[in-house]
Formats: structure tokens, sequence, C-alpha cells
């Protein structure tokens, strides 16, 4: 298909111009006529390097076949100029419609025989599948008065999970032998609530409690028992998909951020020897998944939770308190990913979180509302400007009264900002597992 490009209607505009000034001026009239005929015999000509041959450009999409969501997705087009000509490309893809980016378009230029690449990078917000369309090459010579598409039956569906690239991230950092670095703490372990693993020689800076003395005795060397976390312990990931998770953060909401969780702190549950498990619910008991340790368990849990949508009802927490009872036998830690934005909303649901918290060890999570924060600090200008912060401030401090009620009760509680809820969520379960409580 032939396009006219702005080249060529400026040069056609100023042909239409040297003839509007022929009329006065009679004595231009044969130079607007030729200049008119050679701009016409250029304009063939590109036509003809154009459109005389059969297009010589190849071009390729190249991604992966799952995308993480909230993260930057690369997605590469390769193009290859296999023809004899210099040619100036635009290359526009079409992007999936939940993205809503019709401006897309990179320029290159390739001489002949060459090879090029376009890289570019993609953030998803919302699960499910994205759709991509056709590639459009909009080819053009040097002279550049017209341009030729071709276009490229690229079209490829792709599926959006909860954040793998998240999970393999916080997997390396979370392990045991790197757990020093920025972000993930490093906790002391309490008492000898852990199995026997062996017997080697003192350190400064082991336990004294620890030492062996029938092998000091033996060796005639300080040796110690070296311990390792228990192992086969339950920890479910309990995720609101009511309407309070609906609210967004960075284009995010709250259910999602909480899944991408999920999806991570079960990994590393699974490479700590525990056993992952998964509970959802709103108004209704969602997705259910039992804890256990199998290969295939992480697998289960990603599919769960791709499938998993925000409802619009209130979160019934009598339910989820009955489906634990039913669901749930041993004794189990639970991660609770939910939100409360006043005492009031906790205050109903607080009766049922301390018969969970009786019967299993329960860790509440919940968000601060970073865009109050931000307007609680902000300068003030005009009288309305207080108001607006002292109840902005109003909420802050409900939200720490909140994590103050509910360790009152024994209930374990995380605030925490959207961005760094897994983090935070992370840092508590290795906490607790350091303390022997789990």
């Amino acid at each position: 298909m032939l396009y006219l490009t702005n080249r060529f209607f400026r040069l056609f505009g100023g042909l239409v111009g040297l003839f509007a000034l022929a009329y006065p001026f009679g004595f231009l009239y044969p130079a607007a006529q030729a200049a008119f005929a050679v701009a016409v015999a250029v304009a063939s000509v590109d036509v003809l390097l154009l459109f005389g041959r059969r297009p010589n450009v190849l071009c390729t999409r190249v991604l992966h076949p799952v995308f993480s969501l909230s993260d930057n997705n690369p997605v590469t087009l390769s193009l290859h100029n296999a023809g004899n000509l210099h040619l100036h490309l635009t290359v526009v893809d079409e992007l999936p419609v939940q993205f809503q980016r019709r401006d897309f378009g990179e320029r290159l230029t390739m001489a002949p025989g060459t090879r090029a690449g376009i890289r570019y990078e993609l953030r998803p917000l919302t699960r499910g599948v994205y759709a991509f369309g056709k590639i459009n090459v909009f080819a053009a010579s040097r002279l550049g008065l017209v341009e030729r598409r071709i276009t490229f039956d690229q079209q490829q569906e792709v599926a959006v999970y909860p954040s793998i690239i998240q999970m393999k991230r916080y997997e390396l950092r979370a392990m045991k032998h790197i757990a020093h670095e920025t972000g993930i703490k490093k906790m002391r372990r309490i008492g000898h609530s852990y199995e026997f693993e062996q017997i080697k020689n003192y350190v400064q800076g082991d336990d004294y409690r620890s030492i062996n003395w029938k092998a000091v005795g033996r060796r005639s060397a300080l040796m110690v028992n070296q311990y390792e976390d228990e192992r086969s312990q339950q920890v479910y990931c309990m995720v609101d998909k009511s309407r309070v998770m609906r609210m967004p953060f960075d284009g995010l909401s709250l259910m999602d951020y909480a899944i991408n969780t999920a999806l991570a702190i079960s990994n590393i549950i699974l490479k700590k020897q525990d056993k992952a498990g998964l509970l959802t619910f709103s108004d209704v008991i969602g997705a259910t998944l039992k804890a256990e340790r199998n290969a295939g368990q992480l697998n289960k849990i990603l599919e769960t939770l791709y499938r998993e949508r925000e409802r619009t009802g209130e979160a019934n927490y009598e339910l989820l308190y009955e489906a634990v009872r039913r669901f749930i036998g041993m004794r189990a830690l639970l991660l609770l990913f939910t939100n409360f934005e006043s005492m009031h909303a906790l205050e109903r649901a607080l009766p049922t979180l301390r018969r969970l918290n009786r019967l299993h060890l329960l860790v509440v999570v919940f968000f601060e509302n970073t865009e109050i924060r931000a307007l609680a600090s902000e300068t003030v200008h005009h009288t309305a400007d207080i108001y607006r912060q002292t109840v902005a401030r109003k909420f802050l401090q409900d939200k720490k009264e909140m994590v103050t009620k509910l360790r009152q009760y024994g209930i374990q509680a995380v605030l925490t900002k959207p961005e760094d809820l897994t983090l935070n969520t992370i840092n508590k379960y290795l906490e607790l597992k350091s303390r022997g409580l789990i």
C-alpha cells in the first residue's frame, strides 16, 4: 500500500506556490512547468524503487510466552533488509488493547543486507491473556517522497501471570547463604526448636549453649551441635478478594500486590522445606489449595492465582473461619492479606480473627495508604490544606492503632506500603521461623 510522506506534500506544496507566483509574474511559468516535470519524474522513480520489486524486508517479534504482572517485560522486533536498497523504516507494532497505546512507533535506517533489532518493554497491570496484532513496517527510499507499507502477520497471545520475575529475585535474596543482603533481615535464632543437623567445630559467635561436651571430651576441642529450621510446617496464604482490595496504587490493585506476594512467599516456603497452601475468600470462599511440598505445588499455586478475580462484595470473615476449620486440620501459619481503612472495619472482623489465632498462628498483613501519607507531608499554603492534613494524619494514626490493637490480642500484624509488601512478608516469615514459632 502506498502512502505519501510529508516530504512529498512539502515539495508539491512548493510547486503550487510557484505556479501561484507565475500568475502575476509570467516569466516564472516555464520554470514552474519544468520543476513540476522534474518532481513528477522523481516521485515516479521513488514509486518504482519501492514497488517495482517484491519487498525484501523481513520482521519477526520475539517475546516470552508468559509475562510477569507489574514488571517490565522485554519485547524484541528483529528486522532484516535482504534487498539492495538503502531504506528508512518506521516500525509500528500493534500492542494489546490493555495497554491503550496507539502512538507506538520506532524509526531506523538500514543499509542493504543488514540486520537490526528494536527492543522495548511493556508493564502489564492486569492478569489475563494479551493479544498482539500485526507488525506494520513503512519503508521509504532515500528520496523519501512515498512509503510502502509491509504488513507481517505476527499475531500472537501471551498470558500475564503473577510476577515470576519478583518470585525469582526474592528467592535468591531470601536463601540463608545470602540472607544478609540489603532488604532481607538475618534473624538471630532463639532457643532450640530446630532439627539436629550435625556436630561441628566451635567458631566465635556460636551459641555456647550448643556445646556438645561429650564430643569435646572425645576430640579435645570445642564442638557444638548445629541445628536447622524445622521442616514440613504448613503455611497458608489467605488472599482477600473483596472490594477493599480493588483500590489501585501505581496502577496495580491491592489484590494483585497480594497475589504477587503470595507467589513469591510460597516459593520461599517450599525452598525452606515447608508446605505451602492457598485460600482465597470474599463474600464467598474462592480457591482452596491444600498445603503440600511436592514438585508441582508451586505451579498449582501459580495457575490458581492467575485465575483469581476481584469481587464487589464485603469480606465474610465468619465464612473464612468455618472454611479454615474444615480445610486446615493441623496447626499452621496463616498469612492473611487484607485491608482495613478504619478502626470500625477492624473491630467487626476482630472477634473472628481472635478465634483464628487460637487455632493457628495468624499474621494479618494490611496496607498503608501511601497517597494519604504523601498528603500528610505536603506543604501547607491555605486553611483548607490544614484541614486535609489533619484528616490525613488521623487516618495514618488509625492504621498504627490497628497494629497495636491486633498485637494486644496476640495477633501478629504487618502494616506495609504496597510496594514493600513482598519484602516485609518474607521478613515476617523468616522472623517467625527463626524464633521457632512455626
